[in-house]
């Protein structure tokens, strides 16, 4: 089997990537740095622009499996206008390239990932949301419509699509737990604004486990929420962080500091939803991590 990833050099494609070189598989990563980027031992660096499809798009002969995760992370600080274009530009410029390149193709892979997050359906205060549900209409939810919207041509190209709307991802080392767990090893730990808010989140284990079960499944195809059957609420999760690192949970950021210190990017600590697995669950993909707390005690604790 082969598998090419555009994006694939971030915490989820490697991931995902070393899952399947383990498995014997071949994969092939588009970068843009082919000369650069540290890649999982195995992996073959592809280079692209992330807008064309020159000196690569034979790929798509030869692949089993294609996976766009490419996106410039919204953790980048700060949102300026011109950072908001470069998220934008970033997914659904590689989104129509790989589109192109499977269009010209000789022979098509017969499966798509289509990455996506959670924020497609913009805060829904303490309501639960599943796959049913409309998306939103904030900037954040329009960038996730855009990014799974770019890829959509595949699917009258006779390719099975499957759109992945991840929650946060947690792992040990890399993504935003590390960020989560700095206040709280500080011995400042509390919760942002009114706490309330909802926080959906999978284990970095669970993330490629579904990802490799939906790519694998000839029954899956259009959009799955990768989340936690049991998301919590953001001070909940900050609770359990703290208590984790055997640390306090006392000190309380107001939402004005957020928005003072991040700006726009705050929406991303001070707003949320309580998305469901549902589709997930239905295929029958069962979880390793479903408790918040048994996933921050694997990642965090010594």
């Amino acid at each position: 089997m082969h598998l090419v990833i555009a994006g694939g050099s971030g915490l989820i494609g490697s991931a995902l990537a070393n899952s399947f070189l383990a498995d014997g598989y071949q994969v092939s990563i588009l970068t843009r740095h082919p000369d650069k980027v540290r890649l999982p031992q195995g992996a073959s660096a592809v280079g692209w622009d992330g807008h064309t499809v020159a000196s690569w798009g034979e790929l798509m002969n030869h692949a089993d499996a294609v996976l766009n995760l490419a996106g410039k992370r919204l953790s980048s600080w700060p949102w300026t206008r011109q950072k908001f274009l470069q998220f934008w530009t970033s997914r659904v410029d590689a989104g129509r390239a790989l589109v192109a390149a499977i269009g010209a193709a000789s022979s098509r892979p017969p499966v798509f990932v289509q990455a996506s997050g959670i924020n497609y359906y913009g805060p829904h205060g303490l309501e639960t949301v599943t796959e049913a549900g409309a998306a939103g209409t904030d900037s954040l939810a329009e960038l996730s419509l855009a990014w799974e919207a770019s890829t959509e041509p595949v699917e009258a190209l006779g390719v099975r699509r499957v759109i992945t709307r991840s929650a946060v991802v947690l792992a040990r080392d890399d993504g935003i737990l590390p960020l989560y767990a700095l206040p709280a090893s500080l011995f400042v730990g509390g919760r942002f604004g009114n706490g309330r808010q909802g926080l959906s989140w999978i284990h970095l284990e669970d993330e490629v486990a579904a990802m490799r079960f939906l790519i694998e499944n000839q029954e899956a195809s259009g959009a799955f929420n990768l989340t936690s059957p049991h998301p919590v609420s953001s001070a909940e999760f900050l609770r359990m962080v703290a208590s984790v690192l055997h640390r306090p949970f006392w000190l309380p950021l107001p939402a004005f500091i957020l928005q003072l210190v991040l700006g726009k990017m705050s929406t991303l600590l001070l707003e949320g939803a309580y998305p469901l697995p549902k589709r997930l669950l239905d295929l029958g993909f069962h979880f390793r991590f479903e408790d918040a707390e048994a996933a921050l005690r694997d990642l965090l604790a010594a």
